[in-house]
């Protein structure tokens, strides 16, 4: 498929929305790494248990079901104890199918002191997983449009 532009102004003008939804994702990737060192650095550190793998569906949104991926996944629910001794139980915003975690399993426990319920596993998938998804989608569309613009400017 071939898009044709007439005019420069509007390819530049294409050309910079490009690079701009790029860079927009690019700066949540980065903001959302922050947030996972920040949160890293802060964070207690405790032992804990999957004592459960809750099965859900994620159906949000027509695009979803008109790609006929309704598998369910499995989201881990952690029981631990934080510095008191207070047993504490959450279960982790980050599913897989399969699982990547599987019951009676003993998993490294990240939470603040002073808001316990605010935990996390410490592993790739709950830490890093979505700042690299926004980061490197951005970055590789900040890229395309740069390319294209560097490109044209060549050509001209």
């Amino acid at each position: 498929m071939r898009v044709q532009v007439r005019g420069r102004g509007a390819r530049r003008w294409i050309e910079f929305v490009v690079i701009a939804f790029g860079a927009v994702f690019l700066a949540i990737g980065l903001f959302l790494a922050g947030e996972s060192v920040l949160f890293q650095a802060d964070a207690e550190r405790a032992r804990g248990t999957v004592v459960a793998l809750e099965w859900r569906n994620e159906t949000s949104g027509a695009s979803y079901k008109k790609k006929g991926n309704d598998k369910p996944m499995a989201y881990p629910v952690v029981e631990f104890a934080s510095a008191g001794g207070t047993p504490r139980t959450f279960r982790s915003s980050t599913g897989a199918n399969p699982p990547s975690y599987e019951e009676g399993e003993r998993v490294e426990v990240l939470y603040r002191a002073d808001s316990p319920q605010d935990a996390r596993i410490d592993g790739f998938a709950s830490l890093w997983l979505m700042p690299l998804v926004f980061g490197g989608i951005g970055l590789v569309i900040a890229g395309i449009g740069t390319t294209v613009a560097v490109a044209g400017r060549r050509r001209s």
